[in-house]
């Protein structure tokens, strides 16, 4: 029997109508989930940028009335510290025959999204593989 491979949806406010995805609110859930199934568990992984109150007042503060991104004024850890922690999760693992899995950002975010699609793609441009990180909108609801 094969078993379907897992999705993991990071975000703080936003809940997936697909029930499908495992949902994590921040870094140290994101980690633990990844570290309790194990990253070749996982086929796809779809990232927030801004999680926590400090992240979402940089965005509403700089980000959106004058597109600029200053990660001295974020506390929380953000979807990219979670990108750059499962690159090197990846890398100190050996390598077992399992392919790295596709990481997506659904953040509304477009600094915040570009600096995780840069790094997820630079990362994978290293490894000869295709730079498939974009931004998409996956259908969620707002959690309250």
């Amino acid at each position: 029997m094969i078993m379907s491979k897992l999705k993991l949806y990071l975000d703080d406010v936003r809940v997936p109508k697909d029930n499908s995805w495992i949902l994590v609110k921040d870094y140290g859930e994101f980690v633990s989930t990844i570290l309790k199934h194990g990253l070749e568990s996982f086929d796809t992984i779809s990232l927030d940028h801004d999680l926590g109150e400090t992240a979402m007042a940089e965005y509403f503060n700089n980000v959106y009335p004058n597109y600029e991104l200053n990660y001295d004024n974020i506390k929380e850890k953000t979807g990219l510290d979670c990108a750059k922690w499962l690159v090197n999760h990846y890398l100190e693992k050996p390598k077992e025959n399992f392919t790295f899995p596709l990481v997506y950002t659904h953040s509304a975010n477009p600094i915040g999204s570009a600096n995780i699609m840069g790094y997820i793609n630079n990362f994978l441009k290293n490894m000869r593989q295709p730079q498939t990180c974009i931004r998409v909108r996956i259908d969620h609801t707002i959690n309250e």
